[in-house]
């Protein structure tokens, strides 16, 4: 993964791009998979990304050395936040309703280093309530910096499946205001899309695959 970051930053359409590596058990864990990793790459356009993922060498390279791949093309409904300096996603014009089908939810935050240890203790308990949920169609923790910087990645059927565990989880809900009390991160970010097109496979996926 490390050495991709030659090939990616000399690409003139890309103008966002982390590598991701991913947390075991549901939704994220300070326990690292590694077999599970992720790219995240912002494009100007469907074609662009559509042509470039399908004929660069370090994509293709990526496809041919694992036993199963998945790229999900995204527009972007909602974005607050930033991500390194930046706030890389670009909203689409049209917004979509409380009733657009499979809505993605992302959220990636800093971790400030003196309250690391409070962090993890709650994650378990969210970690197994997100499992648990019957709404929930696919999910993974990601990071880019172990421990320290964190994402989260879910897809939902609609927005009201989404909010409706973010009201009603206690240990979610617990930990989203010991953050804000504590001031916990020193940057974060949350951002909302609406899936466009998939290509591939993601067998821990509990959704009709959208083609």
């Amino acid at each position: 993964m490390g050495f991709a970051r030659f090939s990616l930053s000399r690409i003139p359409d890309l103008s966002f791009w982390k590598l991701l590596g991913s947390g075991v058990g549901e939704g994220f864990t300070p326990l690292p998979n590694f077999g599970v990793y992720g790219v995240l790459t912002v494009w100007p356009s469907l074609d662009a990304a559509k042509k470039n993922i399908a004929k660069l060498k370090v994509f293709e390279l990526y496809r041919r050395k694992s036993s199963e791949d998945w790229t999900v093309f995204l527009n972007t409904v909602s974005a607050r936040g930033e991500w390194s300096g930046t706030a890389p996603f670009t909203l689409e014009e049209t917004p979509v309703s409380a009733k657009q089908s499979s809505i993605v939810a992302l959220t990636r935050a800093t971790i400030r280093p003196k309250v690391l240890l409070q962090f993890w203790r709650r994650v378990p308990d969210i970690s197994s309530m997100i499992g648990q949920d019957k709404n929930v169609q696919m999910k993974i923790g990601l990071g880019e910096v172990p421990w320290l910087h964190q994402i989260t990645f879910s897809i939902w059927p609609d927005t009201e499946a989404m909010a409706e565990f973010a009201r009603n989880n206690g240990p979610h809900s617990a930990a989203i205001k010991a953050v804000r009390d504590g001031n916990w991160f020193s940057e974060e970010l949350y951002a909302r899309f609406k899936i466009v097109e998939e290509i591939g496979d993601w067998s821990d996926s509990k959704r009709e695959r959208m083609t």
